[in-house]
């Protein structure tokens, strides 16, 4: 776990990279609960839930995943596209991403997704996943100031969403209800109707796990 201290040292960079790097491992880690109360993990995290799909979906996919993590990027890029168009656009799935950061890097870069709007977070969400090599760098806060330019950020609004405490503190909240009650350990992990997935679903995983759930629907 870090600290708002650590948080803070993002301007230099170097000391975010050095946590980040150890913390891309530790995803598919195969520890942890098979699965969890949909009634607990559907109550409100710290952070508003921004939910994407019908509400009364038949199956509720709910993603627990850090923006630094390549395991992460890579379902982003991989399987996303199709669980969104033949999944949730299809109204069969309702999905939701919350935040569980292994560095301070993918906290700041969760909190600027928050701070783009409610409107703006999936997108923003998109755009750092789909151009992480390019903030992931010696300074990653130049790179994410200079990559959000894109989505409306100035230098005055970065600033101040990477100083809010109050954001900063539900981010680590989330996090940590994420590990203490569902015993998410790594990322990305997923809760499919309240079962347990870790790793990075592939478009064939994805199937197998909702085929069942979606039989006669």
């Amino acid at each position: 776990m870090f600290d708002r201290r650590e948080f803070l040292v993002l301007a230099t960079g170097a000391a975010a990279l050095a946590m980040a790097g150890p913390a891309l491992a530790q995803a598919k880690a195969p520890q942890g609960k098979d699965g969890v109360s949909p009634v607990e993990l559907m109550a409100e995290p710290a952070t508003k839930d921004l939910w994407v799909g019908k509400p009364d979906a038949p199956v509720t996919i709910v993603e627990y995943a850090s923006l630094t993590c390549s395991h992460c990027a890579h379902f982003h890029e991989t399987t996303w596209p199709t669980l969104k168009s033949k999944y949730i656009d299809a109204g069969k799935v309702r999905f939701v991403l919350r935040e569980f950061p292994l560095d301070p890097v993918a906290a700041a870069g969760s909190m600027l997704a928050r701070c783009a709007g409610d409107d703006k977070r999936q997108s923003v969400v998109d755009l750092l996943f789909s151009n992480q090599s390019k903030w992931l760098v010696d300074k990653p806060v130049d790179a994410l100031r200079d990559l959000l330019k894109q989505a409306g950020f100035t230098q005055e609004s970065f600033d101040a969403c990477l100083k809010n405490q109050q954001l900063y503190d539900a981010v680590i909240k989330t996090r940590e209800a994420a590990s203490e009650k569902f015993g998410v350990n790594s990322t990305p992990t997923f809760f499919i109707n309240g079962k347990t997935y870790r790793g990075a679903l592939t478009v064939a995983e994805l199937d197998k796990a909702l085929e069942p759930l979606l039989a006669g629907k």
